[in-house]
């Protein structure tokens, strides 16, 4: 079979996978993703239609969010839940269809035949007619992709609020919109320009409905300092980034002698004050998402994901029997755990009683690592903060989010972390922190060279951060501030959280380890041309041009 994916920064040759994801996705699953996507724009179609009149659909508008956030890199793999999703999306637009129908309209006719029922060589057929490649004006395909990955980044921010009880109509009916948009002919470039700013705009209310969301429910994270030792009970490793799966986890484990640990972006659980009260919440354990197929060697216990970051295991594994998954998330042999029944707690009984079977981890590291620098907890640091601004303490800070990846590439951002001047402040969010978070890269006058937000979810915090800073030193501009962009990014949040950016109107953004292969030179251009977006180059050359004014060594 053949496929096309260029949607994550591992693009293979920097263009496209053709062949086998290099994340590891099979062609089938890439076939079955784009008629998914597919499948959404046409339900689309019709939940438009039906919201003209005032009729909502909480079951479609869930649909499409799960729809969108299984088709995330690294998040599904598994052949089997997309045929099923597929089909439930056949049942939602016969539905629809007739709900439209007994309100007198009847929608232009679209296919009938269930896509799962075609041998793979029809399907593969049916997905090049309608997947990334068949849009084919370079410029346009790369407008409604970038469209697309923002959609995609927005459904993991709307999933993870609703599942806390939090949801917000404007962004469904947006992403409804959007989605059919992206098959609209007679949309110029710049209508989709237009289109892709909307996106940030609405990316931006998904961010701060999630941020709402955690911090009612949990509390404001607060500085933290996390282990990084080892207990001698059993433990479960836990992955990913949905927190609800991690307060149901806490709880179910609680008084079984089980311990919890979190790994890559899960870590900022440990920063929450509803968390901390678990006497059995051991800490973090291991490094970032790619890390995985070392770390879960040696965890021994039982790995739950919750959302993206799989990579495939190797057959050499040995974990791979200890490997469960929930939500969005699912890979071939890996036993999967449903949705609560009528709002119920997911049962995590029998990985619990697995984990007990299981030894207790292995060392691989000690000490502790600090985090819970969110908006809250900055902005009760402010008056501090400033001072050290005003009295040149601090001279400059480096928003350096974003994802992590298993280029070699990616070490630039350690030896930049490490090359920065002492008086300079890294503001972080996601796995990319994992490139520096455990540096000895020391303080100023009591306030950490790092300051971790959180999840690339929490991007939004340095996001309120930056406007507190423009706020709070009278400027007119937020690109005033002596605050620096030098993101990594990897999937889909980080589209979601670039275009956010853009919408706030933050310029001379830095972004690698390689601009993303889905953006025509075209497009590039427009967005070098008005935001001055721009790649990583050498750690020196960047260092003069970020810091003109400094001697850099």
């Amino acid at each position: 079979m053949n496929m096309f994916c260029f949607q994550c920064q591992e693009a293979a040759k920097g263009t496209g996978c053709e062949i086998k994801g290099v994340c590891g996705k099979t062609p089938e699953v890439a076939v079955l993703q784009d008629l998914l996507v597919y499948q959404l724009k046409g339900i689309s179609v019709l939940t438009n239609e039906l919201r003209k009149m005032g009729v909502e659909d909480e079951k479609v508008n869930r649909f499409i969010v799960d729809g969108l956030f299984m088709t995330i890199t690294n998040a599904n793999f598994d052949n089997q839940r997309f045929v099923d999703t597929i089909r439930e999306g056949f049942k939602l637009r016969s539905m629809l269809k007739m709900v439209l129908a007994s309100k007198g309209v009847d929608p232009e006719p679209s296919e009938l035949t269930d896509w799962t029922a075609l041998t793979l060589t029809e399907m593969e057929t049916k997905a090049a007619q309608v997947g990334v490649l068949s849009t084919k004006n370079e410029d346009i395909r790369s407008l409604r992709e970038l469209v697309i990955y923002g959609l995609k980044g927005m459904a993991a921010y709307a999933e993870h609020a609703f599942n806390l009880g939090y949801e917000d109509p404007e962004i469904y009916a947006f992403m409804q919109k959007a989605l059919v948009d992206t098959t609209d002919d007679t949309l110029s470039a710049e209508q989709l320009t237009a289109l892709v700013l909307e996106t940030g705009r609405v990316g931006v209310t998904a961010m701060a409905l999630l941020d709402n969301a955690n911090t009612t429910t949990y509390g404001h994270p607060e500085i933290t300092k996390v282990s990084l030792n080892v207990r001698n009970n059993p433990g479960i490793l836990i992955s990913g980034h949905d927190l609800k799966d991690m307060e149901e986890l806490l709880k179910q484990t609680e008084g079984t002698g089980v311990d919890v640990y979190t790994h890559s972006e899960m870590l900022p659980a440990n920063y929450y004050p509803a968390f901390k009260k678990y006497a059995h919440f051991a800490g973090n354990y291991g490094g970032a998402w790619w890390s995985q197929t070392a770390d879960f060697e040696t965890f021994n216990g039982v790995i739950l994901f919750t959302t993206n970051c799989i990579v495939p295991p190797k057959s050499s594994a040995t974990y791979a029997d200890r490997v469960y998954t929930t939500g969005a998330s699912g890979f071939p042999g890996f036993k999967h755990i449903e949705h609560g029944i009528n709002g119920q707690p997911k049962d995590f009984s029998y990985m619990i009683a697995h984990a007990k079977q299981c030894a207790a981890p292995t060392p691989i590291e000690s000490g502790e690592i600090v985090g819970g620098f969110a908006h809250e907890q900055v902005f009760a640091l402010a008056d501090k903060v400033v001072d050290a601004v005003k009295s040149g303490a601090i001279r400059k800070f480096f928003v350096m989010a974003g994802c992590d990846g298993r280029m070699k590439s990616r070490s630039y951002y350690t030896e930049f972390a490490e090359k920065l001047p002492k008086d300079t402040v890294i503001l972080t969010a996601g796995c990319a922190k994992y490139r520096y978070n455990k540096l000895p890269l020391g303080d100023i006058g009591g306030i950490p060279r790092v300051l971790d937000a959180g999840q690339c979810n929490d991007s939004y915090s340095l996001a309120l951060i930056a406007l507190k800073l423009k706020e709070v030193f009278e400027l007119n501009d937020i690109n005033e501030l002596p605050i620096a962009y030098n993101i990594a990014w990897y999937e889909q949040k980080a589209v979601i959280v670039l275009l956010a950016l853009l919408y706030l109107g933050v310029k001379n953004i830095h972004l690698g380890p390689t601009l993303p292969a889905f953006l025509s030179p075209n497009v590039a251009k427009v967005l070098v041309d008005n935001f001055g977006i721009a790649p990583i180059g050498s750690v020196d050359e960047d260092m003069k041009l970020f810091l003109p004014e400094m001697e850099v060594a």
